[in-house]
Protein backbone atom coordinates (compact mmCIF):
# COMPACT_ATOMS: atom_id res chain seq x y z
CA UNK A 1 0.00 0.00 0.00
CA UNK A 2 1.32 3.41 -0.88
CA UNK A 3 2.67 5.44 2.01
CA UNK A 4 1.15 8.55 0.43
CA UNK A 5 -2.37 7.10 0.55
CA UNK A 6 -4.12 8.84 3.44
CA UNK A 7 -7.43 6.94 3.26
CA UNK A 8 -8.56 5.00 6.29
CA UNK A 9 -8.26 1.27 5.42
CA UNK A 10 -11.76 0.69 6.77
CA UNK A 11 -13.07 2.91 3.93
CA UNK A 12 -11.63 0.68 1.19
CA UNK A 13 -14.01 -1.47 -0.80
CA UNK A 14 -13.38 -5.10 -1.59
CA UNK A 15 -12.59 -4.08 -5.18
CA UNK A 16 -10.00 -1.54 -3.97
CA UNK A 17 -8.33 -4.20 -1.78
CA UNK A 18 -8.18 -6.53 -4.81
CA UNK A 19 -6.47 -3.78 -6.83
CA UNK A 20 -3.89 -3.05 -4.10
CA UNK A 21 -2.95 -6.62 -3.19
CA UNK A 22 -1.67 -9.57 -5.20
CA UNK A 23 -4.00 -12.58 -5.45
CA UNK A 24 -2.07 -14.41 -2.71
CA UNK A 25 -1.93 -11.35 -0.44
CA UNK A 26 -5.67 -10.86 -0.88
CA UNK A 27 -6.39 -14.54 -0.16
CA UNK A 28 -4.44 -14.43 3.12
CA UNK A 29 -5.06 -10.88 4.33
CA UNK A 30 -8.68 -10.38 3.32
CA UNK A 31 -10.03 -13.97 3.16
CA UNK A 32 -8.15 -15.36 6.20
CA UNK A 33 -6.11 -17.81 4.12
CA UNK A 34 -2.83 -19.46 5.08
CA UNK A 35 0.33 -19.83 3.05
CA UNK A 36 1.93 -23.26 2.82
CA UNK A 37 4.28 -24.29 5.65
CA UNK A 38 7.92 -23.29 5.12
CA UNK A 39 7.03 -21.43 1.90
CA UNK A 40 7.12 -17.81 3.09
CA UNK A 41 9.98 -15.41 2.49
CA UNK A 42 10.39 -14.60 6.20
CA UNK A 43 10.47 -18.13 7.65
CA UNK A 44 14.30 -18.16 7.76
CA UNK A 45 14.73 -14.38 7.95
CA UNK A 46 16.49 -13.39 11.18
CA UNK A 47 17.69 -9.78 11.09
CA UNK A 48 19.23 -8.13 14.15
CA UNK A 49 16.97 -5.11 13.95
CA UNK A 50 14.16 -3.60 11.94
CA UNK A 51 10.45 -4.18 12.00
CA UNK A 52 7.74 -6.12 10.25
CA UNK A 53 4.78 -4.13 8.93
CA UNK A 54 1.31 -5.10 7.76
CA UNK A 55 1.54 -5.59 4.01
CA UNK A 56 -1.98 -4.20 3.58
CA UNK A 57 -1.66 -0.90 5.48
CA UNK A 58 1.94 -0.47 6.69
CA UNK A 59 1.22 -0.61 10.44
CA UNK A 60 4.23 -1.77 12.48
CA UNK A 61 3.34 -5.20 13.86
CA UNK A 62 6.51 -6.82 15.22
CA UNK A 63 10.03 -5.74 16.15
CA UNK A 64 12.70 -7.97 14.60
CA UNK A 65 14.17 -8.55 18.07
CA UNK A 66 11.02 -10.53 19.02
CA UNK A 67 11.36 -12.98 16.09
CA UNK A 68 12.60 -16.47 16.90
CA UNK A 69 12.93 -19.89 15.29
CA UNK A 70 9.94 -21.96 16.39
CA UNK A 71 10.10 -24.71 13.75
CA UNK A 72 6.37 -24.27 13.04
CA UNK A 73 6.85 -23.41 9.34
CA UNK A 74 5.82 -19.76 9.59
CA UNK A 75 7.61 -16.70 11.00
CA UNK A 76 7.19 -16.63 14.78
CA UNK A 77 7.37 -13.73 17.24
CA UNK A 78 7.01 -13.74 21.02
CA UNK A 79 5.42 -10.28 21.18
CA UNK A 80 3.50 -7.85 18.97
CA UNK A 81 3.89 -4.09 19.05
CA UNK A 82 1.47 -2.57 21.57
CA UNK A 83 -2.03 -1.98 20.17
CA UNK A 84 -1.00 -3.18 16.67
CA UNK A 85 -2.98 -6.42 16.62
CA UNK A 86 -6.34 -7.72 17.75
CA UNK A 87 -7.28 -11.32 18.50
CA UNK A 88 -10.47 -13.31 18.04
CA UNK A 89 -11.43 -16.94 18.46
CA UNK A 90 -11.20 -18.89 15.18
CA UNK A 91 -13.11 -22.17 14.98
CA UNK A 92 -12.48 -22.85 11.27
CA UNK A 93 -11.08 -26.17 10.04
CA UNK A 94 -12.43 -28.01 13.08
CA UNK A 95 -9.92 -26.33 15.43
CA UNK A 96 -10.17 -23.70 18.15
CA UNK A 97 -7.38 -21.15 17.71
CA UNK A 98 -6.77 -17.48 18.43
CA UNK A 99 -6.65 -15.50 15.20
CA UNK A 100 -4.39 -12.42 14.93
CA UNK A 101 -5.56 -9.44 12.85
CA UNK A 102 -4.08 -6.02 12.13
CA UNK A 103 -5.70 -3.52 14.50
CA UNK A 104 -5.57 -0.80 11.83
CA UNK A 105 -7.03 -2.49 8.73
CA UNK A 106 -8.50 -5.73 10.17
CA UNK A 107 -6.42 -7.93 7.85
CA UNK A 108 -5.80 -11.55 8.84
CA UNK A 109 -2.16 -12.10 9.86
CA UNK A 110 -2.07 -15.57 11.41
CA UNK A 111 -2.63 -17.10 14.86
CA UNK A 112 -1.16 -16.85 18.35
CA UNK A 113 -0.48 -19.78 20.67
CA UNK A 114 0.56 -20.10 24.33
CA UNK A 115 3.65 -22.24 23.68
CA UNK A 116 6.23 -19.53 22.97
CA UNK A 117 9.41 -18.56 24.83
CA UNK A 118 9.82 -16.17 27.73
CA UNK A 119 9.25 -13.37 28.45
CA UNK A 120 5.68 -13.65 27.09
CA UNK A 121 5.10 -17.37 26.51
CA UNK A 122 3.39 -16.43 23.22
CA UNK A 123 4.03 -17.68 19.69
CA UNK A 124 2.62 -15.33 17.09
CA UNK A 125 2.62 -17.57 14.02
CA UNK A 126 2.30 -15.12 11.11
CA UNK A 127 2.04 -15.56 7.34
CA UNK A 128 5.03 -14.03 5.52
CA UNK A 129 2.74 -12.72 2.78
CA UNK A 130 0.88 -10.67 5.42
CA UNK A 131 4.02 -8.68 6.27
CA UNK A 132 6.83 -6.66 4.79
CA UNK A 133 10.20 -6.19 6.48
CA UNK A 134 11.52 -2.68 7.04
CA UNK A 135 15.16 -2.25 8.07
CA UNK A 136 14.20 1.11 9.68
Amino acid sequence: MSETDERDPSDLTDEEWRERLSDEEYRVLRESGTEAKFSGEYVDHHPDDGEYRCRACGTVLFDAETKYESGCGWPAFYAAEEDSVTTTIDTSHGMRRTEVRCANCDSHLGHVFDDGPEPTGKRFCINSVAMEYDEE
